[in-house]
């Protein structure tokens, strides 16, 4: 693709509810301790207060298992791929480079490579509870967050310490996702490449403590179609 031949000929959405399988923390970043309150809040609405997932954690976490899947994680050293790594690569890693960069986007400086690779083709709303699991938990008076208590061990005397309270949304929840690719003139395969990289998702954790059984969540299509190719998707093999 070329600036000259850079035609769009559709955007896909794709849409459905993210179910939490497990208790689910999105930090808030906020830095003020209240009495009574959490020693890490989940992000919420500033109108509302409902939790939600800002898109921008979806994104960011679908681009680094797929970066960490092509085995280009190695080489860029941990850092998202750019155009500069497209430059120097070659071959197959070439390529996976670049379909990488055409889904998520790359900082860099306006360059022919950038030109022919064109914008970024997809776009990741911030995901809102679902409306319909929202109206039921209010009906049943059923909370949408949960205070967890965790601490360290003292593996000498076999006491606890450093006792902290996380703030997380209770596994069952589940939020209504948005996610449009555009394509271009030339564009093959980018559909599947985004289903692969939720699925890794899925397979993964999203949010913070992924290691200690956070984060565990499951994709629900709208399109009847998308949900059985999903479910057929190995991405390892």
């Amino acid at each position: 693709m070329t600036a000259k031949t850079m035609k769009l000929q559709g955007i896909h959405m794709m849409t459905g509810k993210i179910v939490l399988k497990s208790g689910l923390h999105i930090g808030a970043g906020d830095t003020e301790m209240r009495i009574g309150g959490t020693d890490s809040p989940v992000i919420k609405h500033p109108h509302t207060l409902d939790p939600y997932i800002p898109g921008s954690s979806i994104k960011g976490k679908v681009r680094s298992l797929l970066e960490l899947q092509s085995g280009l994680m190695g080489f860029t050293k941990g850092k998202p791929l750019g155009i500069k790594d497209y430059k120097e690569l070659d071959g197959k890693q070439k390529e996976s480079c670049r379909d990488i960069i055409c889904l998520f986007g790359a900082s860099g400086a306006d360059t022919d490579e950038l030109m022919e690779i064109g914008p970024s083709r997809l776009s990741f709303a911030d995901a809102p509870l679902d409306e319909e699991w929202k109206s039921n938990a209010l009906e049943q008076n059923q909370a949408f967050t949960e205070v967890k208590s965790e601490n360290a061990i003292d593996r000498v005397k076999g006491t606890a310490m450093h006792p902290r309270f996380i703030e997380r949304v209770a596994a069952g929840a589940q939020f209504s996702f948005s996610i449009s690719l555009k394509l271009f003139e030339g564009d093959q395969g980018f559909e599947d490449l985004l289903l692969k990289g939720l699925k890794l998702l899925e397979m993964d954790a999203l949010g913070g403590s992924g290691s200690r059984g956070y984060g565990r969540i499951e994709f629900q299509f709208d399109d009847p179609g998308i949900q059985e190719k999903f479910q057929a998707i190995n991405p390892l093999s």
